[in-house]
């Protein structure tokens, strides 16, 4: 059975990855102050032991995009992964700001309400930018940093320029064009295979919750995550894992280096055969690294 906040597109899923996180998917009411309500956040928790390791996903995205690398994780630790404010199955109530600053502080009143210790904080694509700016503002939360190719050197999105009206509401309906985010899952792979039908319900499912498009155009609106200085980046205290895929064609692969050699205290390790999204694309080896790297003495 799945939740039934869920929409009804789940039952097509077919992929037993994807059926067993939808099934695993649980809502919390979160108090922030953001709003006098709380804030109903989806979330997925599974395993025991270790530091917790806590998943961010990218722009438009879900916990979804955990669905083959969580439950490697989880076999041996305590692993969740949680639906940003503005994305994924987490409510988007009228009236807040769906900024990064909305975003950091809504993360950090979920790790205090449901993890509240030290977290190892993995970040994949604009959920890199998202955990470099919590790490930078909560440094005594994270123990350690993950960053699978990771924005946060490129500020900005070409999309903030359409959005005012009637132009935003066409954009939002562009990017949620079935054709479009189809050509987008298949860039982000390297083997075009894996862009399957039950990966494009995967990444549509979250479309059918209340409000996407106002949460999706007012984050555009506020600019997204800009991109953070050299002095920003060198001041990142834990140690950090930057995976980055060999052939990733959404961010290039420039920017790995950059990272490496802004960050103090940072490895970099390429992901071979795998585009902008390792993490799907070669699970087992991503989990490796982090699991070897959450081992590793800070």
């Amino acid at each position: 059975m799945f939740p039934n906040f869920l929409p009804a597109a789940v039952e097509q899923l077919t992929e037993p990855t994807s059926i067993a996180l939808a099934q695993s998917i649980q809502n919390q009411a979160i108090a922030t102050p953001l709003t006098n309500q709380p804030i109903t956040t989806t979330y997925v928790h599974q395993g025991s032991g270790g530091t917790p390791i806590l998943l961010l996903h990218g722009f438009d995205g879900s916990v979804f995009e955990f669905r083959r690398l969580l439950p490697l994780l989880a076999e041996d630790n305590e692993t969740w992964a949680v639906d940003l404010l503005g994305f994924g199955f987490t409510d988007r109530i009228a009236g807040i700001q769906f900024s990064p600053l909305a975003i950091k502080t809504h993360l950090y009143y979920f790790w205090k309400t449901l993890i509240n210790q030290p977290v190892i904080l993995v970040g994949a694509s604009m959920g890199g930018a998202a955990a470099i700016d919590f790490t930078l503002t909560y440094p005594e939360v994270v123990q350690k940093l993950v960053l699978i190719d990771s924005a946060g050197l490129q500020g900005g999105s070409p999309l903030s320029k359409l959005m005012f009206p009637p132009l935003d509401y066409l954009a939002a309906n562009f990017l949620r064009n079935p054709q479009v985010r189809d050509r987008i899952s298949r860039t982000a792979y390297k083997n075009k295979l894996l862009a399957s039908l039950d990966a494009q319900v995967c990444a549509a499912l979250h479309l059918e919750m209340s409000n996407w498009h106002q949460a999706l155009i007012a984050f555009t609106k506020s600019g997204g995550y800009s991109a953070f200085s050299l002095q920003q980046l060198a001041d990142i205290v834990p140690s950090t894992l930057i995976l980055w895929g060999d052939s990733d064609q959404i961010l290039g692969i420039g920017d790995a280096k950059k990272f490496q050699r802004a960050i103090p205290n940072s490895q970099l390790i390429w992901i071979q055969d795998s585009g902008h999204v390792p993490h799907l694309e070669q699970p087992q080896i991503s989990a490796q690294y982090i699991l070897e790297f959450r081992q590793m003495f800070s």
